[in-house]
């Protein structure tokens, strides 16, 4: 767990991004990206862990969806509420839908009540759900963590809250004021696996309203905290998510993605402050207003590789013991990046082949190596993954074994050419 005091040291030592890139936002911490590739379009104190309150239930949905993949769960499965989430639910001064002490609510109920409202006993109550008690789920959220990647987290909870709000019920094994904590980088990255892998999350974190158990005495108006969604105000042509976070520690903090023309990008804008330096709420959808615009208009997806590339010099592959004495390769599949409009030519193919030769029978289609992507020059800031984004170089056609007699030959052929060029290394090197 990281100390309040060491984060509160690194937000006082924040750089700024550079002049070439600054976008004039007023936050701790931010990150622009492609949801197709996962380029990355923007930095800013990227990689310092902060608090991330509430975004912290993205991870609590992602394990939630893949429970409902995976058939261990299901939407109309009832939940029984305990004593901590009754007293949880019945506090106001968190966002909640209030929870009767014996009643029971569907997994589809309070994931609803979880990813429009935020609700933080709702959130409980799928956590007990899945793996018993909320200290159990808490494991599984930094066992998620590592398995796609992340970098820098904390998961001590599964609502994002601090730790001292949660009555002196927090998880076993953390402490009574933790609270989770991961950087934008990270936060993005949650965000992108999130919606590779379940991009039916959009469904629900796009709707603006709605209530909760209406047309019973327990009805309650729930309205989206991303002011960004339409009809909302902060609203912005293309948003559909995705969860917002507010606590002491995080400020006001947003994970957003819109849709434009095709192009998805997610923005992570942390601890959130106007121009006068307060934290309201509107100053991180003001924040990933200026991402998105940032993202829209200057970057369109534009074909840097087309399907079926050949690179010159290097159109075919050697082939040994075949019929042929080379095989055709080429790119199996085009490559498409959201790119600086007018940088389009600063990126260039670079092939990478995994053998100099192949043994026949060589199959139409076989992987024989990658091209990647480089920028020639200028600022570039990679993929989010950590990885360089790729494509298959595959044979175009295929090359038989050649038969006995044909071998034979090729042996005889190669064992002369063989003591020839001994000959006449031998004969030069004498003089």
């Amino acid at each position: 767990m990281i100390p309040i005091l060491l984060l509160s040291t690194f937000v006082s030592a924040i750089p700024s991004a550079s002049a070439e890139t600054d976008l004039g936002i007023n936050v701790d911490a931010a990150i622009l990206i492609d949801a197709d590739t996962g380029k990355i379009l923007y930095e800013q104190n990227a990689d310092t862990s902060l608090g991330i309150a509430s975004m912290s239930k993205m991870m609590s949905e992602y394990i939630l969806l893949d429970a409902i993949k995976e058939g261990t769960i299901t939407w109309d499965q009832q939940y029984h509420v305990t004593e901590y989430t009754y007293k949880m639910s019945q506090d106001r001064a968190l966002s909640n839908v209030p929870l009767r002490r014996d009643g029971t609510y569907s997994i589809q109920e309070l994931y609803e009540a979880m990813a429009i409202y935020s609700a933080n006993a709702a959130t409980v109550g799928i956590a007990e759900t899945i793996a018993g008690s909320e200290t159990e789920f808490v494991k599984l959220m930094n066992e998620k963590a590592k398995e796609i990647g992340l970098e820098g987290y904390s998961f001590v909870n599964a609502t994002g809250l601090n730790n001292a709000d949660l009555f002196g019920m927090h998880p076993e094994g953390t402490g009574a004021e933790d609270e989770n904590v991961m950087p934008a980088r990270s936060v993005a990255k949650l965000a992108y696996h999130l919606l590779k892998d379940h991009p039916e999350v959009l469904e629900t974190s796009s709707i603006p309203k709605k209530t909760f158990r209406e047309g019973t005495d327990d009805q309650i108006e729930m309205a989206n905290w991303n002011w960004m969604l339409p009809g909302l105000v902060s609203e912005y042509q293309g948003v559909d998510g995705l969860k917002t976070g507010s606590t002491l520690l995080a400020g006001q903090c947003f994970t957003g993605t819109a849709e434009r023309n095709g192009t998805r990008l997610i923005a992570v804008v942390m601890n959130a402050k106007d121009s006068k330096g307060n934290s309201v709420r509107t100053a991180r959808f003001d924040a990933a207003a200026k991402l998105f615009n940032y993202g829209f208009e200057q970057f369109t997806k534009q074909e840097i590789v087309p399907s079926n590339y050949v690179f010159e010099g290097n159109e075919t592959l050697a082939v040994t013991k075949g019929k042929e004495d080379n095989v055709d390769i080429a790119v199996k599949e085009p490559i498409s990046l959201v790119v600086k409009t007018n940088e389009k030519d600063l990126y260039v193919p670079k092939l990478e082949l995994d053998k100099k030769s192949l043994e026949a029978g060589v199959e139409k289609g076989a992987v024989v190596g990658k091209v990647v992507i480089e920028k020639t020059e200028g600022e570039d800031y990679g993929f989010i993954d950590g990885k360089d984004f790729s494509t298959d170089v595959v044979t175009t056609n295929s090359v038989e074994r050649a038969g006995f007699v044909s071998l034979f030959f090729q042996g005889v052929g190669s064992f002369f050419g063989n003591v020839w060029d001994g000959i006449t290394g031998f004969v030069g090197g004498l003089f």
